[in-house]
């Protein structure tokens, strides 16, 4: 044990660190549901593409469908972090008071998010959308305010 961790177990038994908390690991307060739609919108591409992309099996098509799933994997992933992240640190008991239905909402949502990294189905992505979309808005209303649900397409 060296000098310096004495002295500061020393100092925090004379005097011990008060104790915090705060809402997430983090105490920011910044939360949007923009990054899951963000990704969900990648998530759509990706499909759409996948799609498009047909069942050529050239070594240039195999590799471009290759990177297709990746980024529409990590993306799906990515909603679900992005969610999971809302749902867990931001919302609270009293949310659910006015959204009875905020769990099932969030737990539908990462499953869907998990059918869409398992799939290459557009109407697939396009339900994920939906339910980001549903989210974004009860997120929004917590926060007593309309903003409107804007995608890239």
């Amino acid at each position: 044990m060296t000098i310096s961790s004495t002295l500061l177990k020393a100092l925090d038994r004379v005097r011990p660190a008060q104790p915090v908390s705060a809402h997430c690991d983090g105490p920011c307060g910044v939360y949007d549901p923009a990054s899951a739609r963000i990704a969900g919108e990648a998530v759509l591409a990706m499909t759409k593409k996948l799609v498009d992309l047909g069942d050529g099996h050239d070594l240039a098509t195999e590799n471009t469908r290759s990177r297709y799933i990746t980024i529409k994997e990590e993306q799906a992933e990515l909603v679900k972090r992005e969610l999971n992240i809302l749902w867990h640190d931001y919302f609270k008991p009293p949310h659910l008071e006015t959204y009875p239905d905020l769990h099932t909402t969030f737990w539908n949502a990462a499953k869907q998010a998990s059918a869409c990294k398992t799939s290459v189905d557009v109407d697939t992505a396009n339900e994920l959308m939906n339910q980001i979309e549903a989210i974004h808005h009860m997120f929004w209303a917590t926060k007593g305010k309309e903003v409107p649900w804007v995608t890239a397409s």
